[in-house]
Order: structure tokens, then C-alpha cells, then sequence
């Protein structure tokens, strides 16, 4: 993984197909030549942007809203190593389904997580809930 400082993002324009002030994410969190890790939280959604916006652009808003980034340019945005700790969107797959709302998230018009996977070495930190219930694998 890369590490370095990245400086503010700049805005979108309103003529994109969402309002001004939403933060153009592509640049920064799309990237399609990432290969996973073993030690990577892999999270895959189904999402719908709203017209106007691309698939890219969506995707790259899900995974900066779900790691480093935030709708609007902030002080701590130059602290952290972002390479290191942002989320990334690496693969798009074109796919049908229903359609539903999402918060106020002015990128997307439906999102679904529909799987997860999480790193055996970082799921055996987990000590259980405070009564000491065992992990246990769903199927």
C-alpha cells in the first residue's frame, strides 16, 4: 500500500448530475487496478446513483463515506495517511435490481451492503460480547 499526504478535493460541479458541495470522490477513492489483500475488510454493495451521476463516482462516495472521507472538505483531511486507511472502489459489476432510498446521500439513490468479509487474524482480536459469547460461523 501506497502512503503519503493527499491534499482537499475539490467540488463537483452541479451540472454533473447531483448539487454543488458534493465532493467529486472518482479521483481519489475509484481505484480499478487495486488488488485485495488477505488483510483488506471487503465489503460489497449494491448501489443505484442518481441520474446524472456514474457508477464510478457512486462507488468511490460509498467507499470514501464508509472510511476516511466526508461530504465536505475539513482541517484533519491532511493528518492521516489516507493510501493507508481509505476505502477503495476497485470493481464495478452492472447488475438489475429494486430501487430504494438512502439517507441524504446526494450521490446514490439506493445502497445495499450484500457481502462482507473480514480478516480471520483481525475477527480473533474480538473477545465476544461482555459476557464472553463465543464467535461463532454463520452460514
Amino acid at each position: 500500500m501506497m502512503e503519503g499526504l493527499m491534499s482537499p478535493q475539490t467540488e463537483t460541479k452541479a451540472s454533473v448530475g447531483f448539487k454543488a458541495g458534493v465532493k467529486d470522490y472518482k479521483l481519489t477513492y475509484y481505484t480499478p487496478d487495486y488488488e485485495t489483500k488477505d488483510t483488506d475488510i471487503l465489503a460489497a454493495f449494491r448501489v443505484t446513483p442518481q441520474p446524472g451521476v456514474p457508477p464510478e463516482e457512486a462507488g468511490a462516495a460509498v467507499a470514501a463515506e464508509s472510511s476516511t472521507g466526508t461530504w465536505t472538505t475539513v482541517w484533519t483531511d491532511g493528518l492521516t495517511s489516507l493510501d493507508r486507511y481509505k476505502g477503495r472502489c476497485y470493481h464495478i459489476e452492472p447488475v438489475a435490481g429494486e430501487e430504494s432510498n438512502v439517507f441524504g446521500f446526494k450521490a446514490l439513490r439506493a445502497l445495499r451492503l450484500e457481502d462482507l468479509r473480514i480478516p480471520p487474524a483481525y475477527v480473533k482480536t474480538f473477545q465476544g460480547r461482555l459476557m464472553g459469547s463465543k464467535l461463532r460461523e454463520i452460514n
